[in-house]
């Protein structure tokens, strides 16, 4: 067994889960068995976005071949058909974060839209001048800026909670930021840029102590470990269906009952409404409310089969898997002269970001690249992240359910290709 073998036997250890049989896991992708440049195309990006299984293109291309229409309007044999996908979506996604119920999940575009969506609704009801919210080190912009055009918009404030220098996020320093003013927490639950999982349960319960609610930014942790929103007892939580080997074009906003009841519509127009006067309009409960418009019904659909995709090889086993690819990434790219991996392994899943002395990670993107090899290489969306670390911008590999030990020995042979280039 070569020193390669030996290590990636070692990161597995008794952990992972037999049997985990990811070359048949493969064969359900169809573009994982093309080449690129007349290589086999190695795919790190899935914290960009994942690929799609045969199982989710079926039941997308099912949906416009055999059942398409417009849902919840109509009488008619398709319309009833389409509406039972779209609904059956709604339930699977309320299982697959335990919901109590299936009217507390809210379909979007995004994660994007959900969280701009929360800024919009509860937020403009409830925050006032002086309000403060708390965010942290590790967020993507897109649980960054929707608050900070709130906070212009209404004379807020917004606290950042620190991470160190192995990207962990500081509890004690979160905890101090909590005050009578604190009104919102909004939080990733995985950093896109690090990987870093943050201790949620605790934040939500410091949060609570205090009447605050919390949202957390799920869009990368949701692929990874087992969500249950009731357990966490988390206010909201938003996720996108493109990074969870669903389509594009669509996401899950999740938000107690209690909540979702006491905020106004998103946008107004068709499917949102219960009546229409030149004098007033009322509005359906809860979810509809926040779906104004024709919503993303083929997109629902799929969303639905990536869900049940990701329910039959169980996200335990996902998250075991995807833990050994780790580790045995870690252990690869440490031995790389001039390598410097963002983040320890502590607390951390499926995301190695890192740079290289003397080569701009878009080099590192376009060298590897030629290689068959697909990484990330920018700021990834987290400016303010980089910005703590003193970088521009990092090079990142990101592993899905579908990765393999190999393909974590191809990543690291192509770097070597850089070193040579950049000494």
């Amino acid at each position: 067994m070569n020193d390669a073998a030996t290590l990636a036997e070692a990161a597995v250890g008794h952990n992972r889960p037999e049997p985990y049989d990811v070359e048949r896991i493969r064969q359900d992708f169809p573009i994982l068995q093309r080449e690129v440049y007349g290589q086999p195309l190695v795919y790190l990006d899935s914290a960009a976005s994942a690929q799609k299984p045969r199982q989710v293109i079926e039941a997308v291309e099912s949906a416009y071949q055999e059942d398409y229409s417009n849902v919840h309007r109509g009488v008619h044999f398709l319309s009833q058909r389409a509406t039972d996908r779209f609904e059956a979506s709604r339930e699977a996604a309320a299982r697959f974060v335990n919901a109590a119920s299936s009217d507390e999940i809210v379909f979007t575009r995004g994660g994007t839209e959900s969280i701009n969506l929360i800024a919009a609704t509860y937020g403009r009801k409830f925050l006032r001048e002086g309000d403060e919210i708390v965010i942290s080190h590790l967020e993507h912009h897109s649980n960054i800026v929707p608050w900070q055009m709130l906070r212009d918009e209404k004379g807020l404030k917004l606290k950042v909670v620190p991470v160190d220098d192995d990207g962990n996020f500081l509890l004690d320093a979160y905890a101090e930021l909590l005050g009578p003013k604190t009104r919102f927490v909004a939080i990733t639950h995985m950093s896109n840029a690090l990987g870093k999982v943050i201790p949620a349960k605790e934040v939500i319960r410091l949060a609570h102590q205090r009447d605050i609610p919390v949202l957390l930014d799920g869009c990368q942790a949701v692929s990874h470990q087992a969500i249950d929103v009731q357990e966490l007892d988390v206010d909201f939580y938003v996720f996108s269906g493109h990074k969870l080997y669903g389509p594009t074009g669509v996401g899950v906003l999740y938000g107690k009952m209690d909540l979702l009841d006491k905020m106004p519509p998103y946008q107004g127009g068709g499917e949102m409404i219960s009546s229409v006067t030149f004098e007033e309009s009322t509005f359906k409960p809860v979810p509809h409310r926040f779906e104004a418009g024709t919503p993303a019904i083929v997109q629902v659909i799929g969303l639905g089969a990536a869900l049940q995709y990701v329910n039959d090889l169980g996200i335990e086993n996902i998250a075991a898997h995807e833990a050994g690819l780790m580790e045995y990434a870690h252990q690869r790219l440490a031995e790389i002269k001039g390598l410097r991996i963002l983040g320890s392994t502590e607390n951390k899943a499926s995301i190695v970001s890192f740079t290289m002395e003397g080569a701009h990670a878009h080099d590192i993107g376009t060298i590897v690249d030629r290689a068959g090899v697909a990484v990330r290489a920018g700021h990834h969306c987290a400016q303010p992240l980089m910005d703590r670390f003193d970088i521009a911008a990092s090079a990142r590999a990101s592993f899905g359910l579908y990765n393999t030990f190999g393909e974590v020995d191809a990543l690291a042979e192509s770097l070597n290709a850089v070193t040579e280039i950049f000494g």
